[in-house]
């Protein structure tokens, strides 16, 4: 059993459409009203180094949807690593709540919360890695698709945590994802000689890769952190826009997906935005309904199976 759910590449296929299938069915309970308050008199410890709008209240959001409370703490309120080690820290949250979420820039402080606890650690993103948010983004495809197997999801923009994350997301769910990028921001050697040559591709031009796509995928040019190389990352990806021009030449059935927060008219125009809204709502509204599948799996249920 999988105490932790810190990386999409420690799951089998099986365990991760095991994942989706829960999580779909799971949603479906909470709109009847018939899902249980399974995690009841249950505490979910959460750190942000970083901030944020959706895995904030989509966590939070969960544990109280069953039965349980979260709390949210900033690198202000613990110093994580800093203030106080980061072995110290895992092990005082271990002997008082059943769960961390951890929201970092290193994936390596990630790894010493789960490997100083004996309660699950889940990664709501770092600086490599985002698993929550590209299970989400393939559970909100096979709910607008029915069958994700033979999928293309075309990801427009830099080879950042989430095109990390969405890549190992295709390889093990039998869909195909392409990086479309400008020169010099593809994903790093090391990852992409791991995974198959027919699940990843790579190419330099956003015309001919969305030529053949169901999802094209949009995110921010300018991650949290990045802030000063701004417009230089603004000149190095003109001409990667997801505008009216780039879907024209995308088959009539894809669709545009964003992990937000969205930057108009920079990564993607406000109309093709607004012609998609819905399905990147529930993309949004999905975090949601995966991560609370989640952490029910891993706190009420004993972990992965």
């Amino acid at each position: 059993m999988a105490k932790d759910f810190i990386n999409l590449t420690d799951f089998s296929s099986k365990q991760l459409l095991a994942l989706l299938d829960r999580a779909i069915a799971d949603k479906a309970l909470l709109a009847k009203g018939k899902l249980p308050a399974s995690l009841e008199r249950k505490t979910l410890a959460m750190i942000f180094e970083k901030p944020s709008l959706r895995t904030r209240v989509s966590f939070e959001t969960a544990m109280t949807q069953l039965g349980g409370h979260a709390i949210y703490m900033t690198q202000a309120d613990i110093g994580l690593g800093k203030r106080e080690e980061t072995k110290d820290i895992a092990r005082v949250l271990d002997r008082m709540c059943e769960g961390v979420i951890a929201r970092t820039f290193s994936h390596e402080l990630i790894e010493e919360l789960a490997g100083c606890s004996s309660k699950p650690v889940v990664n709501a993103l770092t600086d490599y890695s985002h698993p929550c948010q590209a299970m989400a983004d393939v559970m909100t495809a096979k709910e607008h698709f029915g069958d994700l197997a033979g999928k293309t999801i075309v990801f427009v923009g830099d080879g950042n945590n989430v095109a990390r994350s969405l890549a190992v997301a295709c390889e093990k769910l039998d869909m195909k994802f392409i990086l479309a990028c400008p020169a010099g921001y593809e994903l790093e050697k090391s990852f992409t000689q791991s995974v198959s040559a027919q699940s990843y591709g790579c190419t330099n031009d956003p015309v001919e890769a969305v030529k053949k796509a169901d999802v094209i995928y949009a995110d921010t040019w300018i991650s949290m952190g990045q802030e000063e190389e701004k417009q230089k990352r603004l000149n190095d990806f003109s001409g990667f826009q997801i505008n009216s021009e780039l879907m024209a030449v995308a088959p009539s059935s894809a669709v545009v997906m964003h992990c937000l927060p969205a930057y108009r008219d920079y990564e993607i125009t406000d109309e093709v935005f607004e012609a998609n809204a819905q399905i990147i709502f529930e993309e949004a509204e999905n975090r949601l309904h995966f991560q609370r599948s989640l952490l029910n799996i891993l706190i009420a249920e004993g972990g992965i199976g």
